[in-house]
């Protein structure tokens, strides 16, 4: 009654056990390295995005390319698309962030706030700011 027998099922589970345990370990390790990888500092070759200031200082405080626009107030709906074709971008950016395209193809701009943006055209400023809400340009390349 009180006999007692190896059980091959122990074994089994004890393997089972430290399987478990060695690949939440390497799981850790894995997320830890990767982690690691996706931070800027960890990795001076990924991408960090550039402030406006930085951008026009680069170019020597002419913002270049075919289209450069800078949100300087709140905020202002943009849109950028191909006439007929891709919507290049359609997003409400706020203040300090910025959208440039070096395009061979004409743009279609549409601006929801002209007051609240800088525009430069082949790298020229174009005062936009007295134009009504939904303001809309093309641009030639």
């Amino acid at each position: 009654m009180g006999r007692h027998r190896n059980d091959p099922r122990g074994i089994g589970q004890m393997l089972a056990i430290v399987g478990a345990i060695v690949l939440f370990i390497t799981l850790v390790i894995l997320g830890g390295y990767f982690l690691y990888r996706s931070l800027p500092a960890g990795n001076p070759d990924s991408a960090v995005p550039e402030s406006a200031d930085t951008a026009a200082a680069q170019a020597g405080g002419v913002a270049t390319g075919t289209l450069y626009i800078e949100v300087v107030g709140e905020s202002s709906d943009v849109v950028v698309r191909v006439p007929g074709g891709d919507v290049l971008t359609d997003a409400t950016m706020g203040r300090g962030e910025y959208v440039t395209f070096d395009e061979s193809r004409p743009l279609d701009v549409t601006i929801g706030d002209p007051s609240a943006v800088e525009l430069y055209v082949h790298g020229q400023p174009r005062d936009i700011s007295g134009e009504e809400p939904g303001y809309s340009l093309t641009v030639e390349p």
